[in-house]
Order: structure tokens, then sequence, then C-alpha cells
């Protein structure tokens, strides 16, 4: 008995070992859930500023184009005026839809950390029997 408590293979060594696995575990999920969280922060960014972006650009060259073409062509302003009207719809709905597809996500968010997660928990699972008592 007094070998085992030398060695630290008694029943506290092993509840000892066991909270240190559980540990460095959770700190390696937590990880990689900040990862996933600074890789979705960025994602989003990058999307708010290519949306405004275009937003702007679009809108600016919207302007100075039906601008131009009425002065242009002034006698016919309300053909131009019609369409430009049509065209730009047609251009803002074409954005839109790339802008869904954009904003579609190709896998769920946090997949990484749900997948290491139900990994760990198989793990423990079949290291304490239980998967083996279940079927």
């Amino acid at each position: 008995m007094d070998d085992h408590r030398e060695d630290g293979r008694g029943l506290f060594g092993s509840l000892k070992g066991l909270v240190a696995t559980l540990l460095a575990t959770g700190k390696t999920r937590l990880e990689l859930l900040g990862n996933e969280l600074e890789e979705e922060k960025l994602r989003t960014i990058n999307l708010v500023v290519m949306a405004l972006g275009t937003v702007f650009c679009l809108g600016v060259f919207i302007l100075l184009a039906v601008a131009f073409l009425a002065v242009l062509y002034w006698d016919s302003r309300l053909v131009v005026l019609g369409v430009a009207t049509g065209f730009f719809l047609l251009l803002g709905l074409y954005l839109l839809s790339q802008l869904r597809r954009l904003m579609q996500r190709p896998q769920p968010m946090f997949a990484a950390t749900i997948a290491e997660l139900q990994e760990d928990i198989r793990q423990l699972k079949a290291a304490s029997g239980h998967e083996q008592q279940a079927q």
C-alpha cells in the first residue's frame, strides 16, 4: 500500500492525472474556440467593408453616369433616365445575390470545436466503459 502512495499511482494520483488531462483538454478546446471566433470576426469585418465600399462606389457611379447621359442626350432625357433606372436595378439585384452568397457559411459556426468536443466525449466514454455498456 505504501508503494502506491510513494510513486503516485494510488487513487489520489490517478484522480490528479485525470484532472490534469481534463484541464489540458479544456484549455486546448478554448484556444480552438478563440481561433474560430477571431476568424469569424475577421470574415464579418471583411464582408461589411466590402459591402459598404460597393454601395458607395456604385452610388457615386450611378449619379455621375446618369447625369452625364442625361446631359449628353438632353432631348431624350426621359429615355436615358428610364434605361439607366432599369440597368441599375438589375445591377443592384445582381450585387444583392452576390452578397447573399458571401454571407452563407460553408460549414456551421464552431464546427471544429464541436467535432473535437464530440471526439473527447467519445474517448472518455470508451475509456470509462460507458460505450460498451450502452451496446
